[in-house]
């Protein structure tokens, strides 16, 4: 069967487009122009603009450019689309113009449908709102887009990533204080180290992301700061004065956020640093993850012929021909994922540096890349705390084996014997395989007692500052 189609026109001339649909000319040229793979704009990306479009029509209505009739019916339909209605409405690629003009034309022609099917105007007709004339009103692509990656970047990370972070804090809190009693070896160059807590251990891990989550809310103050009111280079052409704050302050409004109109439009738009700092620190939070998992990877290889210090949760079979075998697989998982924030970060760098003059060209790209790696770290980190961090077990006596075994207690002799004799000590008893005691007493440097009264493992996880008076 044939599709039905209606015919549309744009400022290059008539276009098909299919007739069940509610976009319109402009998106149907970007459709047939970039099928580039499956990447679509994202949904955030899109909801954040209906706030925008909605905030647009009240701020546009207070300036007396539109009236109460065309702003409600604008706001009505942008509601419905922010809420996630019409999610099939907005199909174009994430590669497209740099400006991600056709995006902003999308939902302005899906918002003009919208209100036509509302009072009974036919689809397409521009009546009696017109996408450009009426939704997009003292508004421009260059401003809109960028603004609406801040928006959808600040609710994200506030609502989704941050308390996700939070979550996996306090499991691994939990973890710290569990473990706190356990001491066990460290390791330094992957060779046995002088004692610590598996607590302690695990307070890295805690704190490293506790610091990223801090990174990560530090960097939204700059994406608070919005160019909208700046329209196509920065200055303001065809939006009246006092746009900018005021739209702002209705968005604010909207979202229960508080955003601000930027000081310096030429710059925010020119280029858009804050969205790239923004994406370095969700690196970093990338890294500091990729540590904590290499780390219990570690520390749970074996079971035997490993490590063996932790037992992780045995959520599946890790193989297809070895029987019984059980796979790291939510540190695997968590690795992958950083992996490709890493990556992402650099794709967002290279597009942050690419701008020209009043514009950047990469905006699609940065803001694909950007929520993109919220929503990953978000999922991998829920993944992570209940699929392994909270089901995470001690081996206790593999822990304490290799306590007793460790060549590296002897460091705690070194203020009384000094350094040259504490390591004959550590050679001597390595090379005859005998405990570091016997080969304390066998080179006669100190006495049973002595050695007994110094080498305390649990003293040495929280070593006293040695007086020199």
């Amino acid at each position: 069967m044939t599709k039905q189609v209606r015919i549309e026109q744009d400022s290059i001339g008539p276009i098909e487009v299919p007739a069940d649909v509610l976009w319109g000319a402009q998106t149907q040229r970007s459709l047939n122009n970039f099928s580039i793979t499956e990447d679509k704009i994202p949904t955030e990306l899109i909801h954040a603009l209906a706030l925008i479009k909605q905030a647009a029509a009240i701020t546009n209505e207070r300036f007396g450019l539109l009236d109460s009739y065309k702003k409600d019916l604008i706001v009505k339909a942008a509601v419905s689309i922010a809420e996630g209605s019409y999610e099939s409405q907005f199909p174009l690629r994430v590669w497209q113009t740099g400006s991600g003009t056709q995006t902003n034309m999308n939902i302005n022609e899906v918002i003009s449908n919208l209100v036509s099917k509302e009072t009974g105007e036919k689809v397409g007709s521009n009546k009696p709102v017109h996408p450009n004339d009426d939704v997009n009103k003292s508004q421009s692509t260059n401003d809109v887009f960028p603004s609406a990656i801040h928006v959808a970047a600040v609710i994200n990370i506030k609502n989704r990533l941050i308390p996700e972070l939070k979550l996996l804090i306090e499991a691994l809190e939990e973890k710290s204080k569990e473990w706190e009693n356990i001491i066990k070896i460290g390791r330094t160059h992957l060779q046995d180290a002088v004692p610590l807590t598996l607590g302690q251990e695990a307070s890295a891990w805690r704190d490293q992301i506790k610091t990223a989550s801090s990174r990560i809310q530090e960097s939204l103050s700059e994406l608070y700061c919005l160019s909208l009111g700046g329209t196509a280079v920065g200055t303001g052409l065809n939006a009246p004065i006092g746009f900018d704050n005021e739209i702002t302050k209705v968005l604010s409004n909207l979202t229960g956020l508080s955003f601000s109109s930027s000081v310096n439009k030429f710059s925010v738009m020119a280029s858009h640093d804050g969205l790239v700092h923004a994406m370095s620190e969700l690196k970093m939070l990338a890294v500091a993850l990729f540590k904590m998992v290499n780390d219990i990877r570690l520390l749970a290889c074996g079971p035997r012929a490993g490590f063996g210090e932790l037992k992780l949760p045995e959520n599946e079979p890790g193989s297809s021909i070895m029987p019984g075998k059980i796979n790291p697989t939510q540190c695997e998982a968590m690795a992958m994922v950083c992996t490709q924030i890493m990556g992402l970060d650099a794709a967002v760098t290279i597009a942050g540096s690419g701008g020209h003059l009043q514009m950047n060209a990469y905006k699609p790209l940065i803001g694909f890349n950007l929520l993109h790696s919220i929503n990953l770290l978000h999922d991998a980190c829920k993944c992570c705390r209940v699929g392994m961090i909270e089901g995470i077990e001690a081996n206790q006596a593999k822990i304490k084996t290799y306590l007793n075994n460790s060549l590296m207690l002897v460091t705690a002799l070194v203020p009384v014997i000094g350094y040259e004799k504490a390591s004959k000590i550590a050679k001597y008893a390595y090379e005859h395989e005998i405990s570091l005691k016997a080969a304390c007493l066998k080179l006669n440097y100190i006495s049973e007692n002595e050695f007994d009264r110094i080498i305390n493992p649990r003293n040495m996880t929280t070593p006293k500052k040695i007086d020199n008076n």
